[in-house]
């Protein structure tokens, strides 16, 4: 088949994309309006349809950032009535940011999409990321010297405040879609800040296309994230075999850990300040663990003491080698 061609995706094919939720009583699917997530929520509906036993329901986050969202909104839930399916309209309500616009949006449409899937009782929240955007998030973090866990790009399955989130469209590309739901007739708009050269993943898709002429194209970003995922799972096992040596609580021999590849010792101080600190592992930025793990080691050769603050987490080396992790304590004001 032709790179250029789309995917016509049958029954059969739905089926194998929604086969992990076989078991869930209610699923809440995320639509925005455009012709990804339009296609997931027809898939849904149908594959809902055919079994007869999960509760599909959609919602719509508007952030009220542009005029004609609130349109935009009315339309999905217009299509759900069509389709039977539950659908609520989700607002962000407030002043808006003046800078990180999409971030903090974005932050926004996770909490109000995750609170309403708890409100529901939904198994899991599923958006409508695909491998197109698999590839600009791959290039994205590419361009920031991210490491191997960033390289894999978006898992299928993560999970955020205790809900599910699921991406079965991850594998399929954006033409795949948008051909699904011409096909099922089902209208869809193209969101106008997607062209928009302000924001950054305007700018990664038209390099991305630059790229593409010279063979760094969608496919071979994602064999990349694929190839990343399986040294990612592989580095995993190796951390747990060593950090089972070192013991899992409590300080550490920095003399032990150090003594494993540095890879593995990178991703072991990351999870110590992540568990101290009471932050996301993801949060922890790789450059700040390679400093930190340039900073132990030398003062470990040279046998004195350091400390340092990272991540909400005090890090304490003694002159011995003994390496401890605990929350970081509260700032004062300095005020008398």
């Amino acid at each position: 088949m032709s790179a250029s061609r789309s995917r016509a995706l049958s029954s059969a094919d739905i089926d194998a994309l929604f086969a992990p939720f076989a078991r869930a009583e209610a699923l809440l699917i995320a639509v925005s309006g455009g012709p990804d997530s339009t296609a997931l929520l027809l898939m849904a509906a149908e594959w809902a349809r055919r079994r007869g036993r999960t509760r599909i329901e959609a919602a719509t986050v508007d952030h009220g950032l542009r005029a004609e969202s609130a349109d935009e909104a009315t339309a999905v839930a217009e299509l759900c009535a069509r389709l039977k399916v539950g659908h609520r309209i989700l607002r962000w309500k407030g002043a808006k940011p003046a800078t990180r616009l999409q971030e903090r949006a974005r932050e926004a449409r996770y909490r109000l999409l995750v609170d309403h899937a708890k409100a529901i009782g939904a198994d899991a929240l599923l958006t409508a990321h695909h491998a197109d955007d698999q590839a600009e998030t791959v290039l994205f973090r590419l361009l920031r010297g991210s490491g191997v866990a960033g390289l894999r790009g978006m898992d299928f399955l993560t999970a955020r405040d205790g809900m599910t989130i699921a991406r079965p469209l991850i594998a399929l590309r954006k033409r795949d879609l948008v051909a699904f739901a011409n096909a099922r007739g089902a209208p869809f708009i193209d969101d106008p800040s997607n062209a928009d050269p302000r924001f950054a993943r305007t700018r990664l898709r038209a390099l991305l296309s630059r790229l593409g002429e010279e063979g760094l194209d969608a496919e071979a970003l994602d064999r990349l994230a694929r190839r990343a995922r399986e040294t990612e799972e592989a580095l995993a096992h190796l951390t747990a075999e060593v950090e089972a040596r070192l013991g899992s609580e409590g300080a550490l021999d920095a003399r032990a850990l150090f003594a494993a590849p540095i890879a593995i010792a990178h991703r072991i101080l990351a999870r110590r300040i992540a568990e101290a600190g009471g932050r996301e592992l993801s949060r922890i930025g790789l450059e700040k663990i390679e400093t930190l793990a340039l900073n132990l080691r030398d003062a470990l050769k040279e046998r004195r003491a350091f400390s340092a603050n990272l991540g909400g987490a005090l890090i304490r080396l003694t002159a011995k080698g003994r390496l401890t992790f605990a929350p970081e304590p509260p700032r004062t004001s300095g005020k008398g």
